[in-house]
């Protein structure tokens, strides 16, 4: 899924709850965070802190992967070679 907004986010954050029908209080208190900073992250406040969007991820039991477009995306078809990669990162480094 791509994600490109804090809005978006949000929305996948507040969907994967409803959909494990759990409350605000309940996953703000798993999370280690408020309710309200909850209510706001899913309504897409672009100034949220990252760590506590993590922890509420995890708390989803969500991962975030990040890619460039039109790479491959992780656990696809194709594996990827991590020592290329890392050898292609450092040339670009340079």
């Amino acid at each position: 899924m791509d994600i490109r907004t804090p809005g978006d986010l949000g929305a996948v954050a507040r969907g994967r709850r409803r959909a494990l029908r759990l409350s605000q209080t309940k996953v703000a208190e798993a999370a280690g965070v408020s309710r309200v900073w909850l209510a706001e992250f899913e309504n897409g406040k672009p100034t949220v802190e990252l760590g506590r969007v993590l922890s509420v991820l995890l708390t989803l039991d969500l991962i975030v992967d990040v890619s460039a477009p039109g790479e491959p995306v992780a656990g696809a078809a194709t594996e990827l070679d991590l020592d290329s990669l890392m050898e292609e990162y450092n040339r670009g480094a340079e």
